[in-house]
């Protein structure tokens, strides 16, 4: 069944700080849809709006999974992981005094996963060998590279419909990021995801994504149609890529 993910007419903030003003994005059905922008300008608040980390004051949310239609705003961010949307968090956030395995098994927390447990383990150990040879080895000694790809697996033990990434290439060295993003596109592909992917790395990102959405200061301030469309237009290259 089709997955997707509509935002419209968003705003939202941290008190009197107002930080999107109507933002609007959707991510169709097996997408995957770059949000792009230098830090501040509101990617990491689009994604907790959509987890339920942030409460929008205006605008609405919807997800369409396995043939259920959703309204988001107001939800628990454990209802959101529940309905099937997975975020890997800006940042990691592993638990580094677990052991890989633990921090796995913590990903099965939505209740249609924990059937899967099994099969999604088998499926994050063949994506990512290194989980399985230091499977019993605490997340916090591993390379920021290693923690990336523990919270990639993580986010896939919850069997997700929809999956939400932030800053996937932060802290990490450029080698690094160009496999990270090439292990995204695999793992969508391989999985038929729907995915909303926050990112500050133009380049990285539009050599996977299906097309994009550059954020400034809030606000939407171009859509592109595909890949090319982002790396070739003007706007883009005077509020992205020249400063």
């Amino acid at each position: 069944m089709a997955n997707s993910l509509t935002v419209s007419g968003l705003a939202a903030g941290y008190g009197a700080a107002r930080v999107l003003h109507d933002v609007s994005v959707t991510v169709g059905d097996g997408e995957t849809v770059a949000l792009l922008g230098t830090n501040g300008n509101g990617k990491s608040t689009l994604i907790k709006c959509i987890m339920g980390l942030v409460r929008p004051t205006a605008g609405e949310i919807r997800a369409d999974i396995d043939g259920r239609s959703l309204d988001l705003v107001g939800r628990k961010p454990e209802q959101v992981v529940e309905a099937g949307i997975v975020l890997v968090p800006e940042g990691r956030r592993l638990f580094p005094a677990l052991t890989v395995e633990e921090n796995l098994m913590l990903g099965a927390f939505r209740r249609a996963a924990r059937a899967e447990i099994a099969s999604n383990l088998a499926l994050c150990f063949e994506a990512f060998p290194v989980l399985r040879e230091r499977r019993t080895q605490r997340a916090g000694s591993m390379s920021g590279g290693e923690q990336q790809m523990l919270a990639l697996a993580r986010a896939l033990m919850g069997s997700p419909r929809i999956l939400l990434i932030d800053e996937p290439s932060v802290g990490l060295a450029p080698i690094l990021v160009s496999r990270v993003m090439s292990k995204i596109k695999e793992l969508k592909d391989q999985r038929g995801l729907t995915v909303l992917m926050a990112e500050q790395n133009f380049h990285q990102a539009t050599r996977i994504c299906d097309r994009g959405y550059v954020i400034v200061n809030g606000r939407i301030a171009f859509e592109g149609k595909d890949a090319e469309a982002l790396r070739n237009n003007e706007l883009i290259k005077a509020y992205y890529l020249s400063g």
